[in-house]
Formats: C-alpha cells, sequence, structure tokens
C-alpha cells in the first residue's frame, strides 16, 4: 500500500515537474541526479533514464562544475542562488548560456537531503541581444549616440571616394576603428591596411619606416627594405598622429601627397604609388597652422574630407553598450563567465569623465575581470580613480544626459540583469508590469524584448 502511494507521489511529481517550462533538477547529498524534467531533457538533449543517477556536472557540463559549483555554493551557505548567468555544453557539444537558480531541498525535520536547480535557456535572448546591438553598431564600432550615427551616415560615401581623409579625435576615441571601417567599405578593401603612428618615431626612422631604403644607403643597411607606402600598394595608409611631424617631414609628406611618388632612402629613381591616405590626429590641426607649427598647404592637402570624433564624455549613453561589448570581448578572451555589472558599478563608470576615453573604459573592464571571478562586476572590481571622483565630475557627467536618457539605461541594465524577463524586472523594481510596458514603450526600448513567451 505504501508502495503505491509512493509510486503514485512519484507520478504526479513527475507530471507537475514536466508542465514547467524551465529545467528542474534535483540531486542527493552525492551529487547524483534523483529527478530530471521534460524541460531539462530538452534543453540538455540528455534522456531523463540516462540523466538519472548520474553526477550533474556530467550531464550539465557547466564550466562553473569543477571551479565554483553555484549547487555546491547553497549547500554550503544555505543561500539560494537566482538567476545566474553561465554557459554548459549540451549533449550534441554545443556550448550556450543558460540562467540558473538553486534552492535547497529538506525533509520532514528540516535536514538537508540535496539540493534542486531550474535553469532556462538563454540562447534566444542571446540572440536577440546581439541583434539589437547590431543597430548599434558599424563594422567594430559601437554607439547609440546621434552624433557618431550621422558619422555611420557619411562613412560609406567617404569610403567610395578616393579622397585623403583627416580624422580628429582626442587619444583612445577610436580614431584607427573609424580608419579601418573607411579602408573596409572601400574598393581597396582587399588589399593592406597599414598603420604608422608618425608621432612614436623620429625624423630619421619615420622617413625609412615610412619609405623605405636601399641595400647601402647606411651601414647597417644591408639589403632592400620596403616602406609603409609600398606594403600599402592598392590599399590605405593610416598616418596616426600627423600633427607631431617636423616640419621637416611635413616637406616630404607633401610632395609625396602632390606628385603621388616618394623615394626609398639611397634609391636614384622616384617610385609611383597608388595609396589611399588617412591621416589622424589627437589635435586642432588647424590651430596647428596659426600658430606656425603645421604646414597651410599639407593641411589643405590632407584635410578634403574631415571627421571629428566626440569625446566619451560627451556620448554618456555610449557607456553601457560599451562595457557590454568588452565584457563579451573579454569573456570569450578570458574563458570567464562574467554577467555584467551591478548598478552601483554602473553608476561609478556613468559619473567618472574618462580622460583616456574609450581606451580607459576598455582597460577598466579588463582590471575588474581580473579581480572579479565570475558574476557581476562591482564597484568594489573598479579602479579607485572611477569610483573616488569628485561631486563636480561626477555631476558633469550626468548632466551631459538628459533625465530620459538616465532612466532608459537603469532600465535598461535591471532588465538585463533579469534576462529580460519583464515579470521578475516589475518585481524587481516594485511597480506593475503595465507600467513596465509603458516605461519600455516611452523610453525606446520595447524591441529588445521580444520573447513573449519568456515573460
Amino acid at each position: 500500500m505504501i508502495k503505491n502511494r509512493e509510486k503514485v507521489f512519484s507520478r504526479e511529481r513527475d507530471i507537475i515537474l514536466d508542465s514547467i517550462a524551465d529545467g528542474v533538477f534535483s540531486v542527493d547529498n552525492e551529487w547524483r541526479i534523483t529527478s530530471f524534467n521534460r524541460a531539462a531533457e530538452k534543453i540538455t538533449g540528455v534522456p531523463r533514464e540516462a540523466a538519472i543517477g548520474q553526477r550533474c556536472k556530467d550531464v550539465l557540463k557547466a564550466e562553473i562544475c569543477d571551479r565554483g559549483c553555484i549547487l555546491k555554493k547553497t549547500k554550503q551557505t544555505g543561500e539560494p542562488v537566482v538567476n545566474r548567468n553561465v554557459y554548459i555544453v549540451n549533449a550534441e557539444g554545443r556550448r550556450f548560456p543558460i540562467s540558473i537558480s538553486t534552492a535547497l531541498l529538506r525533509d520532514e525535520k528540516d535536514r538537508i537531503i540535496g539540493a534542486v536547480e531550474t535553469f532556462r535557456d538563454l540562447s534566444l535572448e542571446e540572440q536577440l541581444r546581439k541583434k539589437i546591438e547590431k543597430r548599434y553598431s558599424f563594422e567594430d564600432i559601437v554607439s547609440r549616440n546621434h552624433r557618431m550615427h550621422e558619422l555611420f551616415s557619411i562613412l560609406p560615401d567617404m569610403a567610395n571616394s578616393a579622397s585623403t581623409v583627416l580624422i580628429e579625435g582626442e587619444s583612445g576615441t577610436g580614431k584607427e576603428l573609424i580608419a579601418r571601417a573607411i579602408h573596409n567599405l572601400s574598393l581597396r578593401r582587399n588589399k593592406p591596411f597599414v598603420a604608422v603612428n608618425c608621432g612614436a618615431l623620429p625624423d630619421n626612422l619615420l622617413e625609412s619606416e615610412l619609405f623605405g631604403y636601399t641595400a647601402g644607403a647606411f651601414t647597417d643597411a644591408r639589403k632592400d627594405k620596403p616602406g609603409r607606402f609600398k606594403l600599402a600598394e592598392k590599399g590605405t595608409l593610416f598616418l596616426d598622429e600627423i600633427g607631431d611631424v617636423s616640419p621637416a617631414m611635413q616637406v616630404r609628406l607633401l610632395r609625396v601627397l602632390q606628385e603621388k611618388t616618394y623615394e626609398p632612402l639611397g634609391a636614384v629613381e622616384s617610385i609611383r604609388h597608388d595609396v589611399r591616405i588617412i591621416a589622424a590626429t589627437n589635435k586642432k590641426l588647424w590651430n596647428l597652422v596659426k600658430e606656425g607649427k603645421f604646414r597651410e598647404d599639407l593641411y589643405y592637402r590632407i584635410n578634403v574630407a574631415r571627421l571629428e570624433l566626440p569625446p566619451l564624455r560627451e556620448r554618456m549613453e555610449d557607456v553601457p553598450l560599451l562595457v557590454d561589448h568588452f565584457v563579451e570581448h573579454f569573456n570569450a578572451l578570458q574563458n570567464k563567465e562574467i554577467s555584467g555589472v551591478t548598478d552601483e558599478a554602473l553608476a561609478c563608470l556613468m559619473a567618472y569623465t574618462y580622460p583616456g576615453n574609450i581606451r580607459e573604459l576598455e582597460n577598466i573592464i579588463e582590471r575588474a575581470f581580473i579581480v572579479c571571478k565570475s558574476g557581476l562586476i562591482d564597484r568594489i572590481h573598479l579602479p579607485e580613480p572611477v569610483c573616488g571622483v569628485s561631486g563636480a565630475a561626477e555631476i558633469s557627467a550626468w548632466e551631459a544626459m538628459s533625465f530620459r536618457d538616465m532612466e532608459a539605461i537603469f532600465l535598461t541594465n535591471v532588465l538585463r540583469r533579469n534576462s529580460w524577463n519583464k515579470s521578475r524586472t516589475a518585481r524587481e523594481l516594485g511597480i506593475h508590469k503595465s507600467t513596465l510596458f509603458r516605461k519600455m514603450k516611452a523610453l525606446g526600448i520595447r524591441q529588445t524584448i521580444k520573447d513573449q513567451n519568456r515573460s
């Protein structure tokens, strides 16, 4: 009689578990799976019969199983884990993201008899997120800033032209990325893109680097060496920090641009070139012309088409997008599973003014990956200058944005933390679900949630 009741109970339990859309499995104190619902079968590709009795790490094959098992942490601390994003490998060997939650199992005497884990396939959410981010990206450049999008709109026409381009912007704003985008969109895309930092070399080295030299041109010149102009033939030559070159080198560059020829050191004949020139500087080149530090004729020769990149402090709405971009980049590079940043960390990142621009933000996230092992990057993982900014700097950074932008950034971060689940997001914010819908529509982020089945 008792055995019959146990069978009925077991059957009813399986029916209930199989009706749940999320994957659910339980383990005993030896970490062996005792139940495995239909959704768990579908997500992992492992049949229930094959999973029961196996150790959970052999079925889920999550990257955290060996170096930080969440179920084990729950058993040790007694604290449940909610919506932790990790990656698992299914029966076909495909690696994909899931969101997991854990809790303890106790008997009628409150003794721990195992643990239970629920998990949800986030593949669709990740695909949607990447699709959404693609709307705000151009080549490898990520932005939702209107000035950057105006720049994106003219890059294809600029790429189809053969004219020289001048890119101005502070250090770290992505001038080389823009130059590469122009090259990749042009008819020269299948030819070389060659970059030279003109400010890093003295005149004699820069000259040989650009134009090359022949054997015997100087004591150690035992054989011919092609210069960057030769290497970039039929392609694009990117002259970075052109504002730092000397007056003598400016004369040589002017002649090369005007006559489309150059002479390697030690050569007696000029060589014609077919190279598209893109120049960049972190200085205001016209100011250098007025100060007599840069030749006016060379300025007009390279300033046929001019682009000015705004510093990061003037496009703060891009910080969350860039943070996501760098988190994904370093996760892949370092084989980690950082889910994102907390609201407190994002507030610090939004309040900082970034004198080093995007390059500095990338370095900040890279440093955070060193001290943050898994989960979310918090403010304690950020360097002191970021969280120790002055009140004036904080006000300046936030005032550069509208309240609407700040609210959209905050709401998007909460949605992301809740795996784009609207019900959970509304509960966390303490608002009704319909209020959340209205806010998302008003802030223009309703497109980020299209999986109605998961809300």
